[in-house]
This record gives structure tokens, C-alpha cells and sequence, in this order.
């Protein structure tokens, strides 16, 4: 029986915190796991600023901020170790992504590990994607290798945060893709009527749809591309929104269309419509009553929402668990998902 004591650190597109997840781990004959402690450190204004156009910054001030990202993390970590008196085996740390940009062999992901390591002294796992991007891969959907390991007894996973991303079986293969925007754009569109997001859908729900816009946003051309594919801040921000600016709606309007078709283009990427398919939701977008209400009635499938603990930090527990399975020098991220030329165990250990 081996055991890992792992903290799984995630930092998503909605800008919502930095996640911390101390799991545990136990390998006999099939993975088990526990999260044990978890929390989401909001993010202040400072921070949110900074992470939000870090994609305009220069070269230098990019790196100082992955430096101090770093630093941030570790000094984050250290106070969830002393508060819950924790001793974790090392830290497995996804970062926030700055860049995405398969097409072009580039993804980055800020929050240095030797910066993390300085801080903690605890060995640090880190750099997830940039080996597969590197093999031809996207470097993107991660979470589907612990899809397959941990949550095997669900048909389809779908993680609905700042992008919404699924992962099923076919055949005797895992695949997984980037769907569509989801919170990125919700959260941004409830900022322009001064909320932070739209609670529970209730905005959404009080709009009109535009078919209009569905159109729009229909004829994408990233909806036409085959799988693997991912999506990244760079797309939604220089296609997909301005989609949104073009129709002279308002935020009401668009908020209850966007959120109508990120329900249909989940319900279109469900391959076997019927009730005995099950579907595990998870993610901040769990929360939003009216999507969820339109993905039960588009998709037709049995719908799995879980505990709050792994509806929030499912993410950050699997990036755990991809550390767990770096050092065991086991496959941790699958060409099938991300079209990489090989399947690869990824990420550098500081140790």
C-alpha cells in the first residue's frame, strides 16, 4: 500500500482565488483519495488586476510576477500548513495561466516552483503542460487522467469554471476538450452591473435570448474543429467577446444568452443522449442554478452535483494527484486527450 500526503495548489481564468487542497492519496491495487483540508484564498484587487493583463506586461515585469506568484504560493501554503498542522510529502502546483497558444508549441503558467520551494522547503511539482504542448499536444484538458483513475463509475466529468471542459471514455481511450467560455465571460458580464458574478443564475434568468447572437457565437470556427482542442484567454478575448459587443444587448440579455449556449454546447458535446447516462458536474459553474437547469433539460442525462469540497476543489485535488503520479514516474498526461504525439509523465520536481 503507498501513501501520499499531497497539497494540490490551482489558480483558474475566473480569478476567483487560489485553491489549496491538502489530499490523501492511497494506492492498493486501485487509487482511493480523501480531500482532507481545502480552501479558496480570494483574490485581492491588487492581484486580480495584475493576473487579469499580465498577458500585456512586458518581458520583465512577466517575470517578476511569476517570481512573486511563487512567493505568493508559498507563503500561502505555509499558513494553511500551520493552521491545520499539516506536514505535506511536496506541493503539486498547476499555477495561472498567462499564455495559451498551442498552435504555437507556447503555454505558461506563472507561479514559480523554486520560488514555491524558497518559501515552504517542502518539494514542489510544477509545470504541467509545457512537455505536451511541446510533443504537439494542446496541453490542456490535465484533470482527464484523474478522471479516468479516481471518477471512473461517471460516463461523462464536466468541469464548468472560467472555460468548461469534459472528459469521457471511448472505446478503451480517455478523451477530454475545452467546450466552450463559461465563467470567464459570465463573471466578466456580471462585473459590467457591479456584481462580482450572477448569483444562482438569477439574472440570466430574467433575460431574453437573442438568436441573433446564438448564431454568432455558433458559427465560431472553434466549434467546427474536431477534438483535442483547448481554449485560452487569448480566443475568448479576441473572438468570442466581441461577439457579445456587436449586438447592442443588454448585460441581462447577454447573460441569459451566453449562458443558453455554453447549456447547448455542453448538451451537444454529451455523445449518448439518455437518462442513464451520468453526468459529474463540478467547478464554480455548479453553483449557477439556471445553467445547470438548462444542461438537465438540452442534455436529457441523470446529473451528478457533489459535496461542496470536491464541487470546488476537484481541479486542485487532480493536480495533486498529477504530482502524485510524476513521482511515481507514472503517465500522468494522455495524447489522446491532447493529441501530443505521446502520452508523457509531465512536470519539473524542485526538490
Amino acid at each position: 500500500m503507498d501513501i501520499y500526503k499531497v497539497i494540490g495548489i490551482m489558480s483558474g481564468t475566473s480569478l476567483d482565488g487560489l485553491d489549496i487542497a491538502y489530499c490523501l492519496f492511497i494506492y492498493d491495487k486501485k487509487w482511493i483519495f480523501q480531500i482532507e483540508k481545502a480552501i479558496t484564498i480570494p483574490y485581492d484587487e491588487t492581484w486580480k488586476n495584475k493576473l487579469k493583463s499580465l498577458d500585456l506586461a512586458s518581458g520583465e515585469n512577466l517575470l517578476l510576477t511569476h517570481k512573486d506568484f511563487g512567493k505568493f504560493i508559498g507563503k500561502m501554503v505555509n499558513g494553511f500548513c500551520y493552521e491545520h498542522k499539516i506536514e505535506p510529502d511536496f506541493i503539486s502546483s498547476h499555477g495561472h495561466t498567462v499564455f495559451h497558444q498551442p498552435q504555437n508549441q507556447l503555454t505558461w503558467q506563472i507561479g514559480d516552483g523554486h520560488a514555491i520551494f524558497s518559501e515552504t522547503n517542502v518539494p514542489v511539482i510544477y509545470d504541467f503542460r509545457s512537455l505536451d504542448v511541446a510533443l504537439g499536444g494542446q496541453g490542456a484538458p490535465l484533470v482527464p487522467v484523474g478522471d479516468r483513475l479516481l471518477f471512473s463509475g461517471y460516463d461523462y466529468c464536466l468541469n464548468i469554471g472560467g472555460i468548461a471542459n469534459i472528459s469521457f471514455e471511448k472505446g478503451t481511450k480517455r478523451f477530454a476538450y475545452d467546450i466552450c467560455p463559461a465563467n470567464m465571460v459570465l463573471n466578466n458580464l456580471a462585473n459590467r452591473l457591479g456584481k462580482e458574478y450572477d448569483d444562482k443564475g438569477t439574472i440570466s434568468r430574467k433575460g431574453k435570448l437573442s438568436y441573433k447572437l446564438l448564431r454568432k457565437f455558433e458559427n465560431l470556427d472553434f466549434y467546427a474543429k474536431p477534438y483535442p482542442k483547448s481554449l485560452g484567454k487569448e480566443w475568448v478575448d479576441s473572438v468570442f467577446k466581441p461577439c457579445l459587443d456587436s449586438v447592442g444587448l443588454s448585460e441581462q440579455d447577454l447573460l441569459a444568452t451566453t449562458t443558453e449556449h455554453i447549456a447547448k454546447q455542453i448538451s451537444e458535446s454529451i455523445l449518448r443522449k439518455n437518462h442513464n447516462v451520468k453526468l459529474l458536474i463540478t467547478g464554480g459553474g455548479t453553483y449557477n442554478d439556471f445553467l445547470i437547469e438548462r444542461i438537465k433539460a438540452l442534455s436529457g442525462c441523470q446529473i451528478v452535483i457533489p459535496d461542496d469540497k470536491l464541487i470546488q476543489y476537484k481541479e486542485a485535488s487532480i493536480f495533486a494527484f498529477l504530482g502524485v503520479l510524476k513521482w511515481r514516474n507514472e503517465i500522468n498526461c494522455l495524447s489522446s486527450v491532447t493529441g501530443a504525439l505521446r502520452d508523457s509523465s509531465s512536470g519539473h520536481i524542485i526538490k
